[in-house]
């Protein structure tokens, strides 16, 4: 999105696309399920649980780390990874508060 476009938007809905999109690949999906599981991860341990590359997951964790929704810390060569607490309750909190707003038409009849 360019510079001057996001301008049109308020503060809470870009950070909540940032985080929709970060969610919207089902490998990412995938990486955060293995991570809430297990705590932490170091990126070889995730590619032996999922059917991608080293080189794709690293994409992938580069793409939640930007969103914030994980962090990283060096352990020797490795990066072990992470959800990060406070990101992942503030993204829980905007979706839901998207999710929960009433739709005037539930029946599905206005369109």
């Amino acid at each position: 999105m360019g510079a001057t476009k996001t301008e049109t938007y308020t503060q809470q809905e870009l950070v909540l696309a940032k985080y929709a999109k970060a969610l919207s690949h089902p490998a990412r999906v995938a990486i955060l399920n293995l991570l809430l599981k297990k705590q932490a991860c170091v990126c070889g341990d995730i590619v032996d649980e999922l059917p991608l590359s080293q080189s794709t997951v690293s994409q992938h964790l580069k793409e939640l780390k930007e969103a914030g929704l994980i962090k990283g810390e060096v352990e020797g060569v490795s990066v072990c990874y992470c959800i990060d607490g406070k990101a992942w309750a503030k993204a829980g909190t905007m979706l839901r508060a998207l999710f929960d707003k009433p739709v005037s038409c539930g029946t599905g009849d206005c369109c």
